[in-house]
């Protein structure tokens, strides 16, 4: 029987789990057998798991009790997981299962899994870790055409960052997922706003950052706007902006 090791906090009123670190053959809810651990964020940890019946490997999100107080942050990412289910750069969401774990209710989301390099790795192992112009336009018109119908919808993924964006495959384009979600108690036009600029910043990052700001083109320069937001906003409130200008662009 695989062993499980767990760090807890106790105080006067609550015992908190701060890590599950399952370890290869763990099943869970009786349906799927972990294969390893992907991944430990301030909500919870990701397992790959293995479906025990079809042999299909998943994602599995278990969520730190402290983090999902009554089931609130599962119930906001499967909804909005389900809502999006048509917009091909998140991952696909299957359900939801309760496991115990030293005496506590855990929720643990399934989803399905997807293989690639997270965006920041993949910078890592460019040429001076950075891209060059071109390829750098054709990641962020990957980004903001993959999020662009999230904003259609008045939704929003409020937590943008490199280390959010995996790349599955580079070609004439870039094939992209993106995960994590930040959690507010609704949409607002400030939140979609965010989005953008964070699209910008990852774009100036893939370039090198501040380091090689100056050489770059004016094409560059027009979008990233000294990453002064009020003037990115001027330009782009939605990603399908973005996108648009983009496409538009004369080289």
């Amino acid at each position: 029987m695989a062993s499980q090791k767990s760090k807890r906090q106790t105080t006067r009123t609550e015992s908190v789990v701060t890590e599950f670190e399952f370890e290869p053959g763990r099943v869970l809810a009786g349906k799927y057998e972990v294969e390893t651990k992907l991944d430990r964020g301030w909500e919870g940890e990701v397992y790959l798991v293995r479906e025990i019946e079809t042999g299909i490997l998943r994602a599995a999100k278990l969520l730190f009790p402290n983090r999902n107080e009554r089931g609130r942050t599962a119930r906001f990412y499967a909804r909005k997981l389900h809502k999006l289910r048509h917009c091909p750069v998140l991952v696909q969401y299957h359900g939801w299962e309760t496991i115990q774990f030293q005496r506590e209710q855990i929720t643990c989301l399934i989803s399905e899994y997807v293989e690639g390099e997270m965006l920041e790795d993949y910078l890592k192992r460019q040429p001076g870790g950075r891209l060059q112009p071109f390829p750098a336009l054709h990641l962020l018109w990957a980004l903001a055409k993959g999020i662009e119908p999230i904003h259609a919808v008045r939704e929003y993924h409020g937590d943008l960052h490199s280390g959010n964006v995996m790349v599955q495959r580079v070609g004439l384009t870039f094939d992209l997922k993106i995960f994590d979600f930040f959690h507010w108690d609704s949409p607002r036009p400030e939140n979609i706003r965010d989005d953008v600029v964070d699209l910008v910043k990852i774009f100036h990052e893939s370039l090198g950052g501040a380091r090689h700001y100056a050489k770059q083109p004016d094409v560059v320069k027009e979008i990233c706007c000294g990453l002064r937001r009020t003037l990115i906003l001027r330009k782009f409130r939605t990603a399908g902006q973005l996108r648009r200008h983009l496409e538009a662009i004369e080289w």
